[in-house]
Order: structure tokens, then sequence, then C-alpha cells
């Protein structure tokens, strides 16, 4: 996390989340490095391509607010039983399923694979835009994020060879003062 910090030159916020009350909810501990990658940035975006989903009072960055949208959505019957992330499905407690917790504005998806039969164990899959081909990192979320950041040969899903700059821009206006000056 602390290269995140350092890469994006980042001033931590220190925000206080109530991680028992969103654990409970989803029935499974989370990443502690996503914690505390929360913690220091809350929700919002890097480098203007890259939506990173903490705990927020809006939707769009919200965790818990994006994964009970996807839940709805996956159980909707409607449309049969396929899930839009097939084959997979979306985390419901007590089972085995991914949660979302970043995109891109190129529709790169990034979860985490969680089981609740499993908890500590937090896979990353990632697909790209065309619905392509999941691909796993068993690296923790803060690398995964540096990684996509940071490295030009992270391929398909890094961004740094667009030479774009590292930033971070919070969704919410309570984070500005993260923001170096």
């Amino acid at each position: 996390m602390q290269r995140v910090i350092e890469l994006t030159e980042w001033e931590p916020c220190g925000i206080s989340v109530d991680w028992a009350e969103i654990e409970a909810e989803l029935g499974v501990p989370l990443p502690a490095d996503y914690k505390e990658l929360c913690e220091a940035f809350g929700g919002g975006t890097f480098s203007d391509c890259l939506s990173f989903v903490g705990r927020d009072e809006g939707i769009v960055f919200d965790l818990l607010a994006q994964w009970r949208v996807d839940l709805a959505v996956d159980r909707d019957g409607r449309y049969g039983d396929v899930s839009v992330v097939d084959p997979y499905a979306i985390y419901a407690p007590g089972g085995k399923g991914l949660v979302g917790w970043g995109s891109t504005e190129w529709a790169d998806e990034y979860f985490w694979l969680i089981d609740a039969e499993q908890p500590g164990t937090y896979p990353i899959l990632v697909r790209s835009h065309d619905a392509g081909p999941w691909h796993r990192y068993d690296i923790s979320t803060s690398e995964f994020l540096y990684r996509v950041l940071a490295d030009t040969d992270l391929k398909p899903f890094g961004i740094a060879r667009y030479n774009l700059e590292p930033t971070f821009e919070p969704a919410s206006d309570d984070h500005i003062g993260g923001r170096p000056r």
C-alpha cells in the first residue's frame, strides 16, 4: 500500500470505516490491505481512468452499494440463470463468488473471488471490456493496484504504458484534503 501512496504522492486521509458492520453484511472479512487503501484514499479515481470503490456516501464509489446492486442483478431471474460474470456468480453471504472493487474507463473489471469456506483467501479475477477470458492474480489488492498503475509490462490490464500521471481524485469533497498541494 505504501508504494501506491508514494506513486500517487497522496497524503493518507485516515478515513474511519466501520469494517465490522460491512464484513457482517458480507459474511466474510475483507482483505486487510484493501481496508488500509480505503482508509488512506476512500473511493475515487486513479490516473483519471481507474475507479476504486471503497467506503463513500454515494453509490458510485461505495463497495457495499455496488455489491448490493451487482447481487440484485445477478439474482434477477428475468433473463434466466446466466450470470453477468459467467462462469462465476456474484458473491452471496455464505457462498462463493465475485465482489467487484474496481474498474477502468475501458470497462476492465477487477474482482475478488471470495469463498466463505476459505476466509482470508482473495484471488483477484480480472476481465477486459470484451468479456474475454478471466485472468487470475494471486497477489494482494494493493500489489495489483500498484502494478496496474506503474508496471508497463502488466498486459492487458496495466495503464502505465499509456503514460498517465499516477494521481488520485477522491470521490467525495470530504477527502480533498488528502490531495497533495
